[in-house]
């Protein structure tokens, strides 16, 4: 990961999310018209409706297109990973942080809007989630065989929670640089995951010895 701009986007409906995804953030979904939307990528707000039929669509169309996008890269990742379990956790790893520092407003958006969705679409994001989080969690058993299975899926939420805190890190003049902030995220994850196997070797250990001392 470097500290290289992420491609300006390609298409007209690309600037458009892309702008509607930083207005919803900041102002909140029913705080942004479509005219301000518009006016954000230089054309009409009536001119939107060539591309969305509405504001309901672009945020389901954001949230459902980055669970999409998660679960179609971690897919990529574990195939391209080959046989080292942990090059392929850091490789989800490091595309999870591109996520986290790149789309911001998406995290935000997220936390505060999911609810907004219809009922299909909200099903559909937890769907493709929850697909997500269990391709992380046998990739980390692979990894660390000693945690319960329940115990490496709490783990997985723990790290996304982590690396998805970066819109509440401050604002980014206030951060280090990218790539250093990459680098963290990064080693705190592995921390994180880690530290449950430090857990259980822990708790062997405690249970031999109390064994040994009721012996």
């Amino acid at each position: 990961m470097s500290d290289a701009h992420v491609p300006a986007p390609t298409s007209r409906r690309e600037q458009i999310l892309k702008e509607a995804a930083r207005l919803f953030a900041e102002r909140g979904f029913h705080g942004v018209g479509v005219d301000e939307i518009g006016a954000a990528v230089g054309i009409s707000g009536p001119g939107l409706y060539r591309h969305f039929a509405g504001k309901d669509a672009m945020l389901a169309e954001l949230l459902v297109g980055i669970s999409e996008r998660l679960l179609a890269g971690g897919r990529m990742r574990v195939e391209e990973g080959g046989d080292s379990p942990a090059a392929v956790l850091d490789a989800l790893i490091d595309g999870h942080i591109d996520f986290a520092l790149d789309d911001r407003p998406l995290i935000t958006l997220h936390d505060r809007e999911l609810d907004r969705l219809r009922e299909a679409d909200r099903k559909r994001v937890r769907q493709l989630q929850r697909q997500y989080v269990e391709l992380w969690v046998e990739v980390v058993r692979r990894v660390h065989p000693g945690p319960s299975e329940s115990r490496a899926r709490a783990a997985v939420h723990a790290v996304f929670g982590l690396l998805n805190s970066t819109p509440h890190l401050g604002r980014p003049g206030s951060l280090p640089g990218r790539t250093e902030m990459a680098e963290l995220l990064h080693r705190l994850a592995l921390g994180a995951f880690g530290a449950v196997d430090a857990e259980v070797e822990g708790a062997v250990v405690e249970g031999v010895a109390a064994s040994r001392r009721a012996g």
